[in-house]
């Protein structure tokens, strides 16, 4: 019975022995092992061995990237306005030793840093500046955290600008120099639809001008080309014919009255050309006449 004790007393200390002799570390992590109260090696992922009752193990340092958001913190700008910061860091424990013996507390010291940062480099810029000069802001930022973070075993990937909140009176200036900026290039782009528009009408007046007056033209000699050979046709046909005195002064007489036809001839006026004509027809008739109208001679 005592045996049996004996052998489990035995089992137990050789268990906990190889608990605290045997270590794992998880991927992306680090440990720091001290040695008799001082810094002996940093543990990587994998299994290691452990001295007991002589090595200790420190927590468990997380080697992936970290992000942290810090609560918005009043800045005062160049032009004495004072506007509330957020910003969000993100970085990385690439050396665990330092990590763990150069700084207490790592996020509250980059915290303190950023802010002081913060305000110094914006008290150098104007609210606009600040307002449009984000990603300047954030490379300087970095910069300055990057080189006093670095002999903390801490490297900063990157620092942005969450928001940048102005006054509220403020707030309401911008909004109406941005409605009133708005409003300008609304006019401008109006008022530069309505030149184009008016430009383009004026073009295409022109052109229709252009083409009516080149159309009128056409007509116009079309139709003087078609009374030319018109004329040259009837006067071809009348000399082919031949007529004598009698029909032209009876063609003449028969275009008088549409010579009265027009809307504006008030007084008629007969030419003295109507009255050879007409002395003409009576000539043919008189020569007509007599041999119907002399007595028979007995």
């Amino acid at each position: 019975m005592v045996g049996l004790i004996v052998v489990a007393v035995v089992v137990v200390v050789a268990l906990a022995l190889a608990a605290k002799t045997i270590r794992v570390i998880p991927q992306a992590r680090a440990a720091v092992l001290e040695r008799l109260g001082r810094y002996h090696r940093t543990l990587e992922p994998g299994l290691t061995f452990v001295t007991p009752f002589i090595d200790r193990v420190r927590p468990l340092i997380d080697l992936r990237e970290q992000v942290v958001n810090f609560s918005p913190q009043p800045v005062i700008t160049q032009d004495n306005v004072v506007v509330n910061i957020e910003t969000v860091l993100y970085f990385t424990i690439n050396d665990a030793r330092a990590a763990t013996y150069e700084i207490a507390s790592p996020l509250q010291a980059i915290e303190q840093l950023t802010v002081t940062t913060l305000r110094n480099v914006i008290g150098g810029l104007t609210l606009e500046q600040t307002l449009t000069s984000r990603e300047g802001v954030n490379t300087e930022l970095r910069a300055v955290l990057d080189e006093a973070t670095g002999k903390w075993g801490i490297r900063i990937n990157r620092v942005e600008i969450k928001s940048v909140d102005p006054p509220a009176d403020i707030k309401a200036a911008m909004e109406k120099q941005m409605r009133a900026e708005r409003d300008r290039r609304a006019a401008i782009l109006t008022a530069e639809g309505t030149k184009q528009a008016a430009i383009l009408t004026a073009e295409g007046e022109q052109q229709a001008a252009v083409l009516t007056a080149e159309g009128a033209r056409q007509a116009a000699i079309l139709r003087a080309e078609g009374e030319a050979k018109a004329i040259a046709t009837v006067f071809a046909a009348i000399h082919a014919g031949k007529p004598d005195q009698q029909l032209l002064s009876y063609q003449y007489l028969q275009m008088l009255p549409q010579l009265a036809k027009g809307e504006a001839n008030k007084v008629f006026v007969i030419p003295s050309e109507f009255t050879q004509a007409f002395a003409g027809i009576g000539d043919s008739l008189s020569r007509a006449l007599p041999a119907k109208s002399k007595p028979e001679e007995k």
